[in-house]
Parts: structure tokens; sequence; C-alpha cells
């Protein structure tokens, strides 16, 4: 499969994870911390300054059948999450955490499923994400406006501009899931 990437999303091709290490990781992590449950199937790897752990889910904007855009859920001070739960100290999930802090400012990071056949509203966030495929079928699309690629889960680190209308869906049998990183910045050196 030829993957197709545009200004919306591309590969990070400056930084690389073993996948392996990435799925061990995952596997270690789902025996010790549940998914939430409801809009949003996550894990935060991340924790607020205060200690606690926080909420998955966050503010986001539709637009309703009037066509007027609406805000949902509530905002969510991304500054705060500048922490690993003390449950990822040690993992690989620590290193890619580094790793990426090394050239971005990072808000939340979290693990985030969507199950088979289900798909995400058409939204946008206030702020674009990192995505690093760990379980993705070619069913697995992302859509940012009228853009549509499949992310592979290689190892590879997606930017994703998610200011923009976008959307997820698993169209796959199998569960898709993605260690997703709130961007708040990027370190020039």
């Amino acid at each position: 499969m030829i993957m197709v990437y545009n200004d919306d999303i591309y590969d990070l091709t400056f930084v690389k994870f073993d996948i392996e290490k990435l799925l061990k990781a995952y596997q270690q992590l789902i025996k010790t911390i549940p998914y939430s449950r409801g809009m949003v199937n996550g894990i935060l790897l991340t924790k607020m300054l205060n200690g606690t752990s926080g909420d998955p889910r966050g503010i986001f904007w539709v637009t309703n059948k009037e066509g007027i855009e609406e805000q949902r859920e509530k905002r969510v001070d991304e500054n705060l999450y500048t922490e690993l739960r003390p449950e990822i100290k040690n993992t690989y999930f620590e290193k890619v955490y580094n790793k990426l802090s090394e050239h971005f400012v990072l808000g939340r990071v979290r693990i985030l499923l969507l199950e088979p056949r289900k798909c995400l509203s058409f939204h946008k966030d206030p702020e674009p994400r990192l995505h690093i495929p760990l379980i993705s079928h070619s069913g697995s699309l992302m859509i940012v406006d009228d853009f549509c690629t499949h992310m592979p889960a290689d190892g590879s680190v997606y930017y994703m501009n998610t200011t923009k209308y976008h959307s997820a869906l698993n169209g796959s049998e199998e569960n898709r899931i993605h260690l997703v990183a709130t961007i708040l910045d990027t370190i020039r050196k």
C-alpha cells in the first residue's frame, strides 16, 4: 500500500520508534491501567501537576445541522499534563515521551482505542496532535477536511493538524490503537 500524505497529515521522518517495544509496553500497560469508557476509550500516560490523573476527554467543536459551530465537552488545560504517571516510569513509553519532548512541548499523552466498525464525529480540536499507531489495519483511516489516509503501525510518528475538521474511522474488524500526544509548541534548537 502506498501511503499518501499532505500538509495536514504527514510522517515525521526525523523520529521513529520500535513497534515491537511499543506493543510490549502496551500489553504491560493494559494489565495495570484500564481504559476509560464512553465517548473516548483512553488511557492517560501523563497526569496533572496536582497529581490527579485528569480526563482523557476534552473540548472540541462540531458543526450542527444549521451549519453553526458548537462546542462540546469542557476545555482541558493541556499545560497541566507535564508529568508521566508513575506506572509509565521505566517503560518504553517513557523513552517515547522523552524523545518526543526533545522536539515538542507536549500536553496530554494518551492511548486511544477506536473499536471495530466505529468512527469519530467530524470535529476540530484546539491543538494539533502527534499519532503513533500501535495497532492499525488497512481499514483504519484518518481524515482531515477532505483528505483521507491510513497510518500504518510501523513505529512512525505522524503529525496531524487536528485544528481543522477531522475524523478517524475504523472500518476493520480489530481495535485501532494509537498513542496520541497533544502538541503545545515546537522546541527550537
